[in-house]
C-alpha cells in the first residue's frame, strides 16, 4: 500500500485543494505517484492575510511557548519517521536509510532552534548616569520561504523552525517535485498546536510565486536555497522594496588531500559521501586536489569504491545510492562528461545513463580534468568527482579557489600547519578537516562568494530572522 499522501496547500490553519495539473513522478520508475495543488493569486492573497494575523498573534507568544510547540512538532515527526521517509523515497529516490537520517535531520533543526527561541538575549550597554541604553532582538515579520528538491524534509524545516522560533510567521514555498516532506511539517506543526496563520504552504509555478510575494508589504524577509542564478534573481526583486534576504546558494567543493594523511581512509571517505544523496549535494566534495605523491594510490582507491556503489530503487535495502531527481539532470552530467573528455580529461568510471526507465546514472570519476573543462566552474549536482593532482598545498589552495563559488571546502591532513592555512585561507563558509561533514543543527551554516549571504544554524541561526532595535532612555527630559 502506498504511503504517499494526498497533497493540499495549508493556508491559516487549514487544509485546501485546488486544480492539480502538474504531476509527481517517482524518479526510480518514471511513474505518477501525486498530483499537485497549484497555489492561484486568490490563494497566495489569503496566505499573506493569514501571516499577517498569524504574526501579530505569534509574536507575543512567550519564548518558551514557542519552543514548546517546536519540540511537540519534532516529536511527532520522529514518531512518524518510516511514514515520512517513504514518502521522500518515493518522491526523491534517494535510499530509505537516507531519507530517515534527512528526516531525523530535520527534527533536530526543530530542536536546536527551539532551544534557541528561549535564548534570544538583549543587551545592556555601559552609558551615562541616568541614561539606559539596551538592545533587544525582535522577530522580522512575515517570512517568503522557498525550498529546494535535493532535501525534501530538513531544508524546509530550517527555514520554518528559524522563522517560528524568533516568533515570525512564514508562507513557504516548497518544491514542486518532492512536495511530501513540507506537507508532513505543515501536519506535525498543525497537531503540535501552532495557531492558524504562523505556518501557511503553498505550491505552484516558481516565478509566479516569488514575484507575487516577494513584492507584499508584509513580507520582511525572504529566505532561499537553490542555485546562484535563482538567488539572484530573487535577490534583486527583493532589493526593489528594500527587503532582506537570507540566500544559501550553489557550491563547488574542493577536497584538499595532503601528502601526510591516510590515503586509502580519505579516498574511500572521499567516494562514500560524494555518491551520497546521488551527489544532489550544495556541500557535496566534488573537486578534489590530491599531492602528486599520493594521487595514483589515492585515485585507484576512490575509482574502486565508486564503481562498487550499488545504485537502484531506494526502497531495495542494500541500495546505496538512487536515481537522480529528474530527467534533465541526466543530461546535464552527460555534457560535462563529454565536454571534459573531448578536452583530454580521463573517465576512470562511469560517464552514462544506467537502463532507460528511471533517473539513473553511473557513479562518475575523472581524472586530470583541465581547467578549461566546463565542469571546473560549473557544479555538477550529481555523482561526479573530479580528482586532480597538485605539487603543493599552495597550488591546492589557489586551485580551490578557483571558482565563484564559496559554500564548503574540505581538507584532509594531520599536519597543524597545514591545517592553518586552510582556515586561513579557503574562502568558503564552511572548512572541514579530516571530515566531508559540513553542515549541523548546531554549527553556522552559509557561503561566501556567489554562494549566499546570512548564516542558518548555530547560535547564529535567529539573526536573519530577528530586528536590532536599540532602546536609549533617559531618566529625565535632556
Amino acid at each position: 500500500m502506498s504511503t504517499y499522501p494526498d497533497l493540499h496547500l495549508y493556508i491559516d490553519g487549514e487544509w485546501r485543494k485546488t486544480p492539480s495539473d502538474l504531476p509527481v513522478l517517482n524518479p526510480a520508475t518514471e511513474e505518477e505517484i501525486g498530483r499537485l495543488p497549484h497555489a492561484e493569486q486568490s490563494d497566495l492573497q489569503d496566505a499573506v492575510r493569514a501571516a499577517e494575523r498569524g504574526l501579530r498573534a505569534w509574536r507575543q507568544v512567550a519564548p518558551v511557548e514557542r519552543a514548546n510547540v517546536l519540540y511537540k512538532a519534532a516529536a511527532l515527526m520522529r514518531e512518524r519517521q518510516v511514514e515520512i521517509a517513504a514518502a521522500i523515497t518515493a518522491e526523491h529516490g534517494k535510499p530509505l536509510s537516507q531519507a530517515r537520517l534527512e528526516v531525523i535531520r530535520g527534527c533536530e533543526f526543530f530542536e536546536w532552534d527551539a532551544g534557541e527561541a528561549t535564548r534570544t538575549y538583549g543587551r545592556v550597554i555601559p552609558s551615562a548616569p541616568g541614561v539606559r541604553h539596551t538592545v533587544h532582538h525582535q522577530p522580522i515579520g512575515v517570512v517568503a520561504a522557498f525550498s529546494p528538491w535535493n532535501f525534501p524534509m530538513s531544508q524546509p524545516c530550517r527555514k520554518v523552525a528559524g522563522a517560528i522560533a524568533s516568533g515570525c510567521s512564514i508562507i513557504l514555498k516548497a518544491a514542486e517535485e518532492t512536495p511530501a516532506g513540507a506537507l508532513h511539517i505543515a501536519r506535525a506543526l498543525q497537531d503540535a498546536g501552532l495557531p492558524p496563520g504562523v505556518f501557511n504552504l503553498v505550491f505552484g509555478t516558481p516565478a509566479e510565486i516569488s514575484d507575487y510575494l516577494i513584492r507584499q508589504d508584509p513580507v520582511r524577509l525572504v529566505a532561499f536555497t537553490g542555485s546562484t542564478a535563482v538567488g539572484k534573481h530573487l535577490t534583486t526583486l527583493a532589493a526593489r522594496h528594500m527587503t532582506p534576504v537570507l540566500m544559501e546558494l550553489g557550491g563547488h567543493a574542493p577536497v584538499i588531500v595532503c601528502e601526510d594523511t591516510d590515503v586509502e581512509a580519505a579516498a574511500l571517505s572521499g567516494a562514500v559521501r560524494k555518491m551520497r544523496n546521488a551527489g544532489q549535494v550544495c556541500t557535496s566534495p566534488t573537486r578534489f586536489f590530491v599531492h602528486e605523491s599520493i594521487f595514483d594510490a589515492y585515485t585507484e582507491t576512490f575509482v574502486r569504491r565508486a564503481a562498487a556503489t550499488v545504485v537502484g530503487n531506494g526502497v531495495d535495502p542494500n541500495v546505496e545510492m538512487g536515481p537522480l531527481a529528474n530527467e534533465r539532470r541526466i543530461g546535464a552530467l552527460a555534457d560535462l562528461v563529454e565536454d571534459a573528455v573531448n578536452q583530454g580529461a580521463e573517465l576512470k568510471t562511469g560517464g552514462s545513463r544506467i537502463g532507460s526507465r528511471g533517473y539513473f546514472f553511473q557513479p562518475t570519476v575523472l581524472a586530470n580534468v583541465p581547467d578549461s573543462a566546463r565542469v571546473m566552474q560549473e557544479e555538477p549536482f550529481g555523482p561526479l568527482a573530479i580528482i586532480n593532482p597538485v605539487a603543493s598545498l599552495d597550488e591546492a589552495i589557489r586551485k580551490a579557489n578557483a571558482v565563484p563559488y564559496g559554500l564548503a571546502a574540505y581538507g584532509f591532513t594531520n599536519r597543524a600547519d597545514y591545517v592553518d592555512r586552510m582556515i586561513e585561507e579557503i574562502e568558503a563558509g564552511n572548512v572541514s578537516i579530516n571530515t566531508l561533514e559540513a553542515s549541523l543543527p548546531e554549527t553556522p551554516f552559509g557561503g561566501v562568494k556567489s554562494s549566499g549571504y546570512g548564516r542558518e544554524g548555530g547560535t547564529e541561526g535567529l539573526h536573519n530572522y530577528m530586528v536590532t532595535k536599540n532602546i536609549s532612555h533617559s531618566l529625565t527630559i535632556v
